[in-house]
């Protein structure tokens, strides 16, 4: 897949079958239109685009927006290149680009720079300066600059949307599991190992200390997850705490994963975790001995968890 960090960089000889959105979280519901998408680009020799923006429109034209996202944009790139689309325009979304008329953003942005054939998109879809134009007058657009216009049916926008809702509320209240199912993978937080107080070494416990650079990234509820990463192309184990270390009063998140079965310096690096189970919520302990107990509990309960499935 290649990327294009603006509608003026994409450049292609031919015909382009476009949708547009912030496919956040590239969930299942996602998945059915983009696979709508890669079929009609097969049979109609066309080149598939998505055209996505960042940041999101909300943090741009809502100065107060507290929006969290599933995916960072990274993320979502990676997401997306697994499933076939040939083309991804990450379009920066500024005031400047805002007050586009939804006539001038058809001539100029889907017309004469995405050179498009074609446009999937949702019933409610709106765009332009204020949101003005609907998806009647993109049919209307599509007939004086000849590109057709096929609507993603009522359901599936309301799959998408109902799926979206669902693993928000999932990752919020710690059922990972739902929001797994919905999503079709697990669910990830990715971020830089940084050196932290290096408190769990000196109870035994290890931890790889992760900082999430992106603050509009959805971080799970506070507690014990079972997750893995892959590192040197292999998967590995762990659990992971994401919260403020009560016992130990601190006041800033921390997110921190102790891997099973390995121990190597991973200081600097950056690494993917994804997340499979939540096991209990974070809590404060009387002393470090009860905390240590509790995280062998938590230790002996993933691995529990890990050969039931096999995967351990």
């Amino acid at each position: 897949m290649k990327i294009f960090h603006s509608t003026q960089e994409f450049k292609s000889n031919k015909k382009t079958i476009v949708t547009i959105g912030t496919f956040d979280g590239v969930h299942v519901g996602h998945k059915k239109i983009i696979a709508k998408i890669v079929e009609n680009c097969e049979t109609e020799n066309l080149e598939s685009v998505i055209l996505t923006f960042f940041p999101h429109p909300r943090m741009v034209l809502n100065e107060h927006s507290d929006i969290k996202l599933l995916n960072t944009i990274n993320e979502k790139s990676e997401l997306l290149a697994q499933n076939g689309i040939q083309n991804l325009v990450i379009q920066n979304f500024d005031k400047t680009f805002s007050e586009l008329s939804a006539e001038e953003f058809v001539a100029n942005v889907l017309v004469k720079q995405l050179n498009i054939q074609k446009i999937i998109i949702g019933h409610d879809h709106r765009f332009g300066k204020n949101r003005s134009a609907n998806i009647d007058d993109l049919l209307v657009f599509g007939e004086k600059y000849n590109f057709e216009v096929e609507q993603i049916s009522v359901e599936e926008i309301d799959d998408v949307a109902i799926s979206s809702t669902k693993i928000r509320n999932a990752i919020i209240t710690g059922n990972i599991t739902l929001a797994n199912e919905y999503l079709g993978y697990s669910y990830e937080i990715t971020g830089k190992i940084i050196k932290g107080k290096q408190l769990g070494r000196t109870i035994g416990f290890p931890t790889a200390n992760i900082k999430v650079e992106e603050n509009y990234k959805l971080i799970p509820k506070f507690g014990v997850y079972i997750v893995f990463s892959i590192i040197n192309n292999k998967a590995v184990f762990g659990i992971m705490n994401i919260g403020l270390k009560p016992t130990f009063n601190e006041k800033n998140l921390s997110i921190e994963v102790h891997f099973l079965n390995f121990d190597a310096d991973l200081y600097n690096k950056n690494i993917s975790v994804f997340i499979l189970k939540f096991i209990r919520e974070e809590q404060k302990f009387d002393g470090i001995q009860a905390l240590k107990s509790q995280i062998e509990a938590d230790k002996l309960f993933a691995l529990k968890y890990l050969s039931i499935l096999q995967i351990n």
